[in-house]
């Protein structure tokens, strides 16, 4: 991996084909589906598959990447599917927004681990109390896997890690579970995940 992260995406995002689908992600398509329509943040949205989707179910959609080729995927997507997402081009930790969110969707967002814990409580200001993180991240055991993921076990998940880095939430759901990706080239494949759904007390 290139030692600059948008350097790295901008050429991983830089093909043409949409690498990770243009599906939603399921676990937060089916956690998605349970909640009352409003507003949603997607921090490192990539090629905008989840905020497409979200946002042709009704959901008002801000979504941000380091990447400029996320992001021009992305408006080409959501201009395919006749939507409008309000995507910026951001590092996570420079990001603002005025609006207190319904719900975060984070789906696969590994921040490097010397900023990971201070960004997840960076993102929590932005969500309303009683609002709801959606989340599905690598476990530390897919490092032995070949489905995608960083290749540095420090910047996959344990369920420890989870509680200690997103606090202030009621956990409605956090289990670590094997599942089948199928989500483009690059998520493909057996893969060990972590997933939550909490609420923010």
């Amino acid at each position: 991996m290139k030692n600059n992260p948008t350097d790295f995406w901008n050429d991983r995002f830089g093909q043409e084909e949409f690498i990770y689908g243009t599906e939603p992600n399921q676990f937060f398509k089916e956690q998605l589906q349970k909640l009352q329509k409003g507003t949603l943040l997607l921090p490192a949205e990539g090629e905008g598959r989840n905020a497409v989707y979200a946002a042709k179910q009704g959901w008002k959609v801000s979504a941000f990447d380091i990447s400029i080729k996320a992001k021009e995927k992305a408006m080409l997507l959501s201009k395919q599917n006749h939507v409008s997402i309000d995507y910026k081009v951001d590092r996570v930790l420079n990001f603002t927004s005025n609006t207190q969110f319904d719900v975060i969707g984070l789906c696969y967002t590994h921040f490097p681990l010397d900023i990971r814990k201070k960004a997840s409580q960076y993102l929590l200001q932005f969500l309303k109390k009683g609002g709801v993180i959606i989340f599905e991240a690598f476990a530390k055991a897919q490092i032995n896997n070949n489905s995608g993921g960083p290749k540095n076990e420090a910047m996959l998940f344990s369920i420890e890690e989870v509680k200690q880095e997103f606090t202030n939430l009621e956990f409605n759901i956090l289990e670590e579970k094997t599942i089948e990706l199928s989500e483009g080239e690059f998520h493909k494949g057996k893969a060990e995940v972590i997933r939550f759904v909490g609420v923010k007390m």
